[in-house]
């Protein structure tokens, strides 16, 4: 009896521990599908979030790509825009200049030398006042060389601003030299000039009365027959083209030699045509 509970009790034991090792193995079988389990979720919501973060980053790339086509295509608007002013300007200062250099030619004969210096006429520009020679004085009160060069340099100050096409500054610039140096040779010239100017500015009353002007004071200067033809050109520009016609013709009558009197002759001709 005693060897029979032995064995009993041995079969129970081993029994027991056979029952532990099965616990333990169904154990460690269940940690590892439950650490699989939680590994295969964890790389699904890594691809998960790996995919979502992808499809971010290329509307992010998708918006910033739409937003720079839409600003270059706005700046390739403004350029076209931009393009076109361009083109409406200088097509419209290429007429100015065409008027104007028209203008010119048809007021302007080419300027003489000063009185007074014993040179002869030579041609000078057509479009533009000369710069000035040191001026003639009468023998009775000569100026000295500094009175001279003042005289000179405030001629040609006013000259600059002319070329410039400054016409209300280079008006006012010859009237100012006109002030400072009445008894100048110079001035017939300043008074044409002023005359041009007015023209440019389109005070055409002022510039009719400017030229008319020089004509009385200066009857004789080598600038009377120009300031005719000036008028002439005035006269034309506001329509009046019977007195402009007359006034050619009066030209041609008192300054037959004059080069404003080929101008003159040329104008007729064109006009009667």
């Amino acid at each position: 009896m005693p060897g029979s509970s032995v064995r009993i009790a041995a079969a129970a034991i081993a029994f027991a521990a056979a029952g532990i090792a099965h616990a333990g193995l169904f154990d460690d079988d269940e940690a590892r599908k439950r650490i699989e389990d939680i590994r295969a979720a964890q790389e699904k919501s890594a691809r998960e979030n790996s995919e979502r973060i992808g499809r971010l980053e290329e509307s992010v790339r998708n918006i910033g790509v739409v937003e720079l086509l839409r600003q270059i295509e706005g700046l390739n608007a403004e350029i076209a825009r931009l393009r076109g002013q361009i083109e409406v300007l200088a097509n419209s200062g290429e007429q100015i200049q065409k008027r104007q250099r028209d203008f010119y030619l048809d007021l302007d004969s080419r300027l003489k030398r000063l009185e007074g210096g014993g040179a002869s006429a030579a041609p000078a520009a057509a479009a533009t006042p000369p710069a000035a020679e040191p001026p003639a004085t009468a023998a009775a009160k000569p100026a000295s060389k500094e009175e001279q060069a003042r005289e000179v340099k405030a001629y040609d100050a006013a000259s600059g601003l002319f070329r410039r096409n400054d016409f209300a500054s280079a008006a006012e610039a010859f009237r100012a030299f006109l002030k400072d140096y009445p008894q100048s040779t110079l001035a017939p010239n300043a008074t044409y000039w002023i005359g041009i100017c007015q023209a440019n500015l389109k005070d055409y009353k002022a510039a009719l009365a400017t030229q008319e002007g020089l004509l009385t004071r200066y009857p004789q200067s080598p600038k009377a027959p120009d300031a005719l033809l000036a008028i002439a050109a005035v006269q034309s520009e506001q329509g009046d083209h019977g007195s402009a016609r007359n006034t050619l013709e009066d030209i041609i009558a008192r300054y037959p030699a004059s080069e404003a009197a080929g101008k003159a002759r040329t104008r007729l001709a064109a006009i009667k045509r």
